[in-house]
């Protein structure tokens, strides 16, 4: 019977594996390394890009909406009544959902801790299929009025921590930005929100806009774009068909609204490519990791080939008798399958166990920010274990295919003759086993560039000049708006703080700003308007902007290329100024000197009064872009801000003072963590890098432990069956030399030919990682000269201790057997 002739092949496999434990482990180890590499990735591209959202339903059909920036392509927010425009007159779209990431500070305990929240659309639990575990989400209603509805649903960690789990927490109150919002909802354990990358602990609804989301009220404004939404369409209606909906109703609003909607247009996007959040970021990293496991798993394949060849040596009479009396070679191949189906299903199990335990890693790798935790969770689930089955099969097909050939292919006539002869002089008994160790050494080389090329990468943006200071200028914040500071009381506080900071000795200068640069909080932006600029058509020119205190060009180390800073003179009944960067001169002004002339901003009109120096606002490869600033009281009002210190003081005597500072002026509040200019562009330019060079190397280190152990095996397999040949050629006066060469050699060839391949194989790969490089040419030759030199101390090493054991054969004895 079928079955019973499987049960005594699986039965039988078992009893061959157990007289050899030791290699039986070996072989589990290698393969539970490959597979648990694979699974943990896919668990990332399935928790992290594909399926980011626990808990919530329909997420296949789930597209983030985009607005498109008149004559760009990359993605921009939506207003409000734009957005509320496209859900009245669609037919095909199911349900619109509004989000925006915003935060605060809470009182956890004795601690104050940095939580992310979002402001929604009163519909976004019930769209989501998200219940709440205790009360309930938004009613249509409370997305009505001008921060009319201060109620809240929070999450289930919060609920937990702040309120121990009280079942009776609904309508009690929490202060949130310096308001008391009832609590109307707990949500349920596990969901995170929508936004990839921080975990959301409060949600409000979009009434209360103004109170979470700079730049004033802007619910009735079809200027201010802020809404990051999604949308579920109706089942059988493609994306496509939607967004071509979409866009015919975006056409109309341009007609309707040509002074804020000309040229604006709307796009979908997957959830794995959302430009508003961590997914997009991670694209790049999960693309460059789904290639390096390929890449070990293929190298781990090659190795159990070898390590399966090396025992089928062992093996060989075992075959050549059972073929003797009388077993087919098929039942042979079937019987070699079946171990190596034994052994993958073991490595599957241990894989899956690692994939469990690392499927944290990314978000290990990536420091909580601001002091928000990052959440980027790896996500096991049925098609995360069908995927890993599937590389379970591939595999034990990879690694068992060459040996089942080979012990298959026993020439019966010749199979009791000697196989000890010469090996060095005789290539075909070691070709196959030297090509399985070639591919290991072609790949290694592979990843080892790879890493090598993000480590330089990221060793350039921790040197890259951005434009402006960074290692000796310090920035941190206190949040004013959790504190229920108003406008008049905020102002005053910020102007106190500059004014004593500036008096510690060792402070240099010292300037508020709305935003800093590298940072998730976007610049503010307005429409403009130049004299003797004409736009396009399609045209609404509209430029980023920041509000910033008198000596913040002097504070940040931004030269002034012409005219003057901002004194306190500019205020709020003076001439209203404003300084543009050089790339608004070119752009606008045809680089004309602008200075004295008038710009146009959402209608209001300002004078040049100095032009600054370009420097980087949100990324160090960002292309030049128009900005300008203005001063700090003749912008709209904020209650918060950034404070920037210029210093030469060490970071922990600042930070103590600041401190110090604050508590001075109020003793309930505390700034923010303190850290260099330095440290914010690395923590917001490196996050990719960081990951991927972790990731890479991990896995590089792998492939190249396991490419060494391959040679080794290759080289101390052929030193042993070469004893014969050694021993005559030291009777016939080699000297140690000579054998150390001989060995060397055959181990230098391996390597050389290796290295030329992968050198051919990573010119062509290397444009995977193109997009995490900066200002490094994915064909560096320091990057190859690095990982070959690496490869080959790797070679050397591992090609040294069987050429040492050849220098001490013993020709009398050899000679005798």
């Amino acid at each position: 019977m079928p079955m019973e002739n499987v049960i005594r092949d699986v039965h039988f496999g078992f009893r061959i594996l157990r007289r050899s434990p030791g290699f039986s482990l070996l072989v589990i180890l290698c393969l539970t390394l490959g597979i648990g590499a694979n699974a943990a990735v896919f668990s990332w591209v399935e928790g992290i890009l594909l399926r980011p959202f626990p808990k919530v339903v329909n997420q296949d059909r789930l597209l983030v909406l985009t607005g498109i920036k008149p004559g760009e392509a990359h993605p921009d927010s939506m207003s409000w009544p734009d957005f509320l425009d496209l859900q009245r007159n669609s037919t095909l779209i199911d349900s619109f959902i509004a989000d925006k990431i915003t935060g605060t500070t809470l009182n956890i305990g004795d601690r104050a801790e940095r939580v992310a929240a979002s402001i929604v659309s009163s519909n976004y639990f019930d769209a989501l299929g998200i219940k709440p575990l205790l009360g309930r989400g938004f009613d249509p209603s409370e997305e009505q009025g001008r921060n009319a509805h201060p109620v809240t649903v929070i999450s289930y960690w919060l609920w937990m921590q702040r309120f121990h789990g009280d079942r009776d927490v609904i309508g009690k109150t929490q202060m949130l930005n310096g308001v008391q919002h009832t609590i109307i909802g707990v949500a349920p354990e596990g969901f995170y929100g929508t936004f990839v990358g921080y975990p959301i602990e409060f949600w409000v609804p979009v009434s209360m806009q103004e109170l979470f989301e700079p730049g004033g009220y802007k619910l009735e404004n079809r200027n201010e774009r802020w809404i990051e939404g999604f949308v579920l369409p109706k089942p059988g209606v493609t994306a496509r068909q939607a967004e071509q909906e979409l866009a015919s109703i975006a056409k109309r609003l341009e007609v309707e609204y040509p002074a804020t909607n000309r040229g604006r247009g709307i796009k979908f996007f997957p959830l794995w490519k959302d430009p508003f959040n961590g997914a997009s970021e991670q694209l790049p990293v999960m693309k460059l990791s789904s290639a390096a496991v390929l890449i070990l798993l293929l190298i781990v394949c090659a190795n159990v080939s070898n390590l399966l060849l090396v025992r089928s040596f062992a093996r060989r009479r075992e075959m050549i008798v059972r073929l003797a009396v009388g077993a087919g070679r098929r039942q042979l191949i079937k019987q070699l399958f079946t171990e190596g189906m034994i052994l993958s299903t073991c490595a599957a199990v241990g894989g899956i166990l690692v994939a469990y335990s690392c499927r944290n890693l990314v978000a290990f790798l990536l420091p909580p920010t601001g002091g928000v935790a990052v959440n980027l969770p790896g996500e096991i689930d049925a098609r995360v274990l069908a995927l890993s089955i599937g590389i379970t099969l591939l595999s034990m097909l990879l690694f068992s295919l060459i040996p089942a050939i080979q012990n298959s292919n026993i020439d019966l006539a010749s199979a009791l003759k000697s196989e000890s002869g010469a090996v060095f002089g005789s290539r075909g008994k070691s070709r196959l086993r030297s090509g399985l160790v070639l591919l290991q050494m072609a790949l290694s080389f592979v990843l080892l560039v790879g890493s090598v090329l993000l480590i330089e990468s990221v060793r350039k943006i921790r040197t890259a000049d951005p434009g402006f200071s960074t290692q000796n200028v310090l920035t941190s914040t206190v949040n004013l708006i959790a504190a229920g500071y108003d406008e008049q009381r905020a102002k005053t506080f910020r102007e106190a703080l500059v004014s004593r900071v500036q008096a510690i000795p060792g402070v240099e200068s010292v300037a508020y700003s709305r935003i800093r640069p590298f940072t998730y909080s976007p610049y503010p932006s307005a429409r403009i308007a130049v004299d003797g600029y004409q736009p396009r058509s399609d045209e609404l020119p509209s430029v980023e902007y920041n509000q910033v205190d008198p000596r913040y060009f002097e504070t940040m180390g931004i030269a002034l290329l012409s005219g003057r800073d901002f004194s306190r003179a500019d205020e709020e009944s003076s001439q209203p100024v404003v300084i543009v960067n050089e790339k608004m001169v070119d752009q606008y002004w045809r680089g004309q000197d602008p200075m004295g002339k008038r710009l146009q901003v959402e209608g209001r009109s300002l004078r040049v009064i100095g032009v600054a120096k370009l420097s980087k606002y949100g990324a160090l490869g960002e292309a030049p872009r128009p900005f300008f600033y203005i001063p700090m009281r003749q912008g709209l009002p904020i209650r918060s801000g950034i404070i920037n210190i210029r210093t030469s003081l060490d970071a922990g005597l600042v930070t103590a003072a600041l401190a110090r500072v604050v508590h001075e002026l109020d003793a309930n509040l505390a700034p923010t963590e303190v850290i260099t200019m330095r440290e914010q562009v690395n923590r917001y330019s490196l996050r990719s890098q960081q990951i991927a060079v972790t990731l890479l190397g991990i896995f590089g280190g792998l492939a190249l432990l396991l490419a060494a152990i391959g040679l080794y095996g290759v080289m101390s397999h052929t030193v042993n069956q070469s004893t014969r040949e050694l021993g005559l050629r030291i009777a016939l006066g080699a000297s140690a030399k000579d054998l150390l060469q001989l060995v060397f050699t055959q181990g230098f060839y391996l390597t050389a030919a290796g290295v030329v391949i992968g050198s051919a194989t990573a010119l062509l790969l290397t444009r995977l990682i193109g997009a995490l490089l900066y200002q490094v040419n994915p064909r560096d030759p320091v990057a190859f000269a690095s990982a070959f030199t690496v490869l080959t101390i790797t070679a050397i090493a591992a090609v040294l201790l069987p050429a040492l054991r050849a220098t001490k054969t013993d020709p009398a004895r050899v000679l005798r057997e």
